[in-house]
């Protein structure tokens, strides 16, 4: 009896653990899922400005070290530089958040496929963080929730 009491301990405090866990307000989930990738992403588009304007060594990166098939490497960089910058923003803010972390699950796959193969883990957090808010929704503290936008928006 003595091993079976012992043996139920952690399996209840587990249970209790889950419990609280349970009680977490996925607005927290979703605030974190929008923050920490757009503040990456943030700060990858502001290393590839010079003042406003597109900044010479991004262009260089596009040509010699991400190499993208298809697109001419001035038009990558200005796109990938906007995207770094238009979408973390919505994303902050809750605005057009499925379509922001699809955006950005986009450009997390090119990354990952063409650019750095090797940083699979990395992407990998990104990529749950997107997948997460395109399944669930931006969360009750976005302007999608409060506009009224994503019903599912909780």
């Amino acid at each position: 009896m003595t091993t079976t009491i012992a043996t139920n301990r952690p399996a209840a405090l587990l249970r209790r653990v889950n419990g609280l866990a349970d009680h977490m307000p996925y607005a927290v989930v979703a605030l974190a899922a929008r923050l920490f990738p757009a503040a990456v992403f943030w700060a990858s588009g502001q290393t590839k400005l010079d003042g406003l304007s597109l900044s010479p060594s991004a262009i260089y990166l596009f040509q010699n070290e991400y190499a993208l098939p298809l697109i001419p490497p001035e038009l990558a960089a200005r796109l990938a530089t906007t995207a770094e910058h238009v979408f973390p923003v919505l994303l902050i803010l809750g605005l057009m958040t499925r379509l922001s972390a699809l955006a950005l699950l986009g450009m997390t796959a090119v990354i990952q496929i063409f650019v750095y193969p090797s940083a699979w883990q990395t992407h990998g957090l990104w990529a749950t963080c997107f997948l997460i808010l395109i399944a669930r929704g931006p969360g009750a503290w976005s302007l999608d929730a409060v506009l009224g936008l994503d019903r599912d928006g909780r």
